[in-house]
């Protein structure tokens, strides 16, 4: 899908919730729930896997909503839950980095983390949508280096296999392949430069876990209708820790059952089961 179509489905999307909240609160919590499920939103096009919605009764696992990406934020926890989003060559560009910023758009009332909240914490700012995914505008930019897509990764993590798998999604979008990726946390108490730490900034969840799970769709002018059984599928865990950087990325696959049993969400629900089961239990080995 190109990037005129996802901002389109987006601002559908937002008129849609607009007129939901001129309702009954009931209504528009139903509103939110169909809206929630990928009805105008690509980046689920795959689904929804913890069921999250654009409501503060679901404070902690409360959807976001972007034209860049999708995530589930855990107010509680102040980090993602998960985020989803597609790659294709359109969305990369050479923009340069650009600073950490609190996330406005949070409900009033809930804390946003700044970036001085990592500051001192053996801990690096790491993006769940990676800065190189979305930098080929400054809105694109602008919305990845946001707050709430950022969680505290031990270096060793964020510098080493986690971003030589990011590069090689790149890879793969360049050789004119659609990926469907959702990344996500889990788990409390992760090793830092200074140690163990389950939070740092006073409120912010330090994950124990990271998880990654990439669908690699060769026919992408299709959408998810051309992925079949046959479609390859990288997952992976890997370990909130130091002392990994120069481990390859490829050691810590696994299946998308296993990310599943580790997360207790329900990944890829938009596909027919037949195609879930198959590509669901198989371990990537390219």
């Amino acid at each position: 899908m190109n990037r005129s179509d996802i901002w389109f489905r987006v601002l559908v999307g937002l008129l849609v919730s607009l007129v939901a909240g001129l309702v009954l609160s009931g209504c528009a919590l139903v509103a939110d729930v169909l809206f929630s499920q990928g009805f105008t939103n690509s980046n689920l096009a795959l689904g929804n896997p913890s069921y999250a919605i654009s409501h503060t009764v679901s404070a902690n696992n409360y959807l976001i909503v972007r034209p860049q990406y999708t995530l589930s934020y855990d107010r509680d926890r102040a980090i993602a839950n998960w985020a989803s989003w597609e790659l294709d060559p359109s969305w990369l560009g050479d923009l340069p980095r650009i600073s950490f910023a609190p996330d406005p758009t949070l409900p009033d009332d809930w804390y946003q983390v700044r970036p001085g909240d990592y500051t001192g914490s053996g801990f690096d700012r790491g993006h769940l949508v990676p800065a190189a995914d979305r930098n080929a505008t400054p809105e694109d930019s602008e919305a990845v280096f946001l707050m709430t897509n950022i969680f505290p990764q031990a270096p060793d993590n964020n510098r080493g296999p986690w971003e030589r798998l990011e590069r090689y999604c790149r890879e793969l979008a360049n050789q004119g392949n659609g990926l469907h990726i959702m990344a996500g946390t889990v788990g409390l108490g992760g090793v830092g430069e200074q140690g163990r730490r389950t939070e740092i900034g006073g409120r912010i969840a330090v994950p124990e876990v990271v998880w990654k799970i990439v669908v690699v769709n060769d026919r992408p002018d299709l959408g998810i209708d051309g992925i079949t059984t046959e479609t390859r599928v990288i997952a992976v865990t890997m370990p909130n820790r130091q002392g990994i950087k120069e481990q390859e990325w490829r050691s810590f696959r696994t299946s998308v059952d296993e990310i599943e049993a580790l997360t207790g969400y329900d990944f890829l629900a938009k596909l027919s089961p037949d195609i879930q089961t198959l590509i669901e239990a198989r371990v990537d080995a390219q």
